[in-house]
């Protein structure tokens, strides 16, 4: 099977269902034997850091919720019959058109350039180092992003790159607050 022939479908489910889906989905496509047509079953991640505690704790986050990735060479009436009725799961994104005289739904594959970007933004992530790199300097103006400032700019005095620390001076009800925040608390502006 060639790569470039593949492409890849879109299959709508249930809010919070999506990993059960794919275990019923990828159970199935070994049952059938249908791995060589359907080599990838994918739910969209990314990786996202929250502090909790003082710590910083990275997690997965679905980046489409509700949505599933199906890769395939060619979609057979066997195989849509069972992807559409996998529990959990509501249909293909579909468009209707003309099938031998008779209008009917058919599943649409995705543009390559959507692809790309997805699987693009899921390999960069997958690839990318778990420590953050991000150069900050003094009188730079940064947004906090997390905390109990969230939304809120400041401007950056002091910067501590080993604890990965940041010292930026906030205006709260209009006086000037010195804030210690971490790196990943913050983005630049």
């Amino acid at each position: 099977m060639s790569e470039s022939a593949r492409k890849w479908y879109v299959l709508r489910t249930a809010g919070g269902k999506e990993k059960k889906a794919v275990e019923y989905i990828e159970s199935q496509v070994n049952a059938m034997r249908w791995r060589a047509n359907i080599p990838q079953v994918l739910i969209p991640t990314e990786k996202v850091y929250q502090i909790k505690g003082g710590r910083k704790i990275s997690k997965e986050r679905t980046i489409l919720p509700g949505y599933i990735l199906i890769e395939t060479e060619a979609l057979s009436g066997e195989m849509i019959h069972m992807l559409r009725n996998v529990p959990g799961v509501s249909g293909f994104i579909e468009e209707e058109r003309i099938v031998d005289g008779v209008r009917k739904k058919v599943p649409v594959p995705m543009r390559q350039s959507e692809v790309n970007r997805i699987l693009g933004k899921m390999d960069e992530l997958a690839a990318g180092d778990e420590e953050l790199e991000v150069a900050f300097y003094p009188g730079e103006i940064i947004k906090v992003i997390d905390g109990p400032f969230n939304s809120f700019s400041g401007v950056i005095e002091d910067v501590n790159n080993e604890q990965k620390k940041l010292k930026v001076m906030v205006k709260i009800f209009g006086r000037q607050t010195p804030l210690e925040l971490n790196f990943i608390q913050v983005e630049k502006m």
